[in-house]
């Protein structure tokens, strides 16, 4: 049971740092590492073997950095009030 929970956490963590980067290059990068670390600990704890770890490790590393690639960014427009500040606005494209 423990070791379902900590597998659990360890995904859920993944998942919520997946996309982390604001260009494509960044989200691919972050997603490759991400998936890495989260394929090498499942793969360690359901194997008990460095070679599940490894194995795991290369899946999520591949896996990670598709999904990560394929998502988008969260856009940031800005505008600047007549004082010369910049502000963040809604975008409109």
């Amino acid at each position: 049971m423990k070791k379902i929970a900590t597998l659990t956490l360890v995904a859920g963590l993944g998942l919520g740092l997946a996309a982390c980067g604001e260009t494509r290059n960044e989200r691919t990068l972050s997603g490759a590492l991400i998936g890495a670390g989260t394929g090498a600990v499942i793969g360690g704890a359901a194997t008990g073997k460095a070679g599940g770890a490894l194995v795991g490790g290369a899946l999520g590393a591949g896996a990670g950095a598709v999904i990560g690639s394929q998502t988008r960014g969260s856009r940031r427009c800005y505008a600047t009030n007549r004082y010369g500040e910049r502000y963040r606005t809604r975008c409109r494209y």
